[in-house]
């Protein structure tokens, strides 16, 4: 067990009481929702075998050479797009929170990839984006093996990313940007507004000033992330961190720079 029983305070039961209640209005509406479950389906196994990139946001992507991802498999979460370029641009894109996906709509709208939204804000984007997906956030914590039914956020969307690349069958994630370090410190998934330049994230203005965004919950995330790494051992599939100088110690570390042939 890698928490102490003090860590379960009174504010983490509540969120968590909390987020199940205001979730099940949506989780009862997604039963109905055939058509999507059947485009999350067209995505099962369809990389089986293969190796992809989970592209957190840390400051170390500062000192990643992206371009050398052209040619891979990858899978980007909520403000990657910040560092598209010519040479670098990712194969999906997921988003759960509620506040990135809310004060960044429009941009996420203009993504051309794959992108996996959070069922509950579906009426936020009207159209018909055929790029667009939405999947259901379980209302507990475990690990989801059929997107088309549920997927756990484990209280980061790099998990999500996780499930995503499970389902798709990749045989091999390699995680990046994943320094499971944060310099701002609080009370786990309370909502603060900016007031100076992010210096959680690979740009300044990831959540500029006036953004509200939520503090991370890491210990919640190492739980999750144990989750992962069980399940993609258990079938014969592995998780390797090539974060350059990440603090997360759940997964076996590469050199990120010795992935790629010469």
């Amino acid at each position: 067990m890698r928490f102490k029983l003090s860590e379960i305070t009174p504010g983490r039961i509540v969120e968590a009481i909390s987020r199940r209640v205001k979730g099940l209005p949506n989780a009862m509406a997604w039963q109905s929702a055939s058509d999507m479950k059947d485009k999350i389906r067209s995505f099962h196994n369809i990389h089986k075998g293969q190796r992809c990139f989970v592209i957190a946001n840390g400051p170390s992507l500062k000192h990643t050479n992206l371009s050398l991802l052209k040619d891979e498999y990858s899978i980007g979460m909520n403000r990657i797009y910040l560092l598209f370029n010519e040479t670098f641009k990712t194969t999906y894109h997921a988003v759960i929170n509620e506040l990135v996906i809310e004060q960044f709509r429009d941009e996420l709208a203009e993504l051309e990839c794959t992108k996996f939204i959070d069922w509950k804000k579906r009426d936020l984007f009207k159209g018909t984006d055929m790029n667009m997906l939405y999947i259901s956030q379980a209302l507990d914590d475990g690990f989801s093996a059929d997107l088309s039914e549920k997927v756990y956020s484990g209280g980061t969307v790099t998990y999500v990313c996780l499930q995503l690349a499970y389902y798709m069958g990749f045989s091999e994630v390699v995680l990046i940007g994943l320094d499971h370090s944060f310099k701002d410190k609080g009370t786990p998934n309370k909502t603060e507004v900016r007031s100076g330049d992010d210096d959680n994230h690979f740009h300044p203005n990831y959540f500029p000033k006036g953004v509200k965004w939520q503090l991370p919950d890491l210990l919640r995330s190492e739980l999750a992330y144990e989750k992962a790494r069980k399940a993609f051992e258990k079938d014969n599939r592995k998780i390797i961190d090539a974060t350059i100088g990440g603090h997360c110690t759940v997964f076996e570390k590469a050199d990120y720079n010795s992935l790629f042939s010469k």
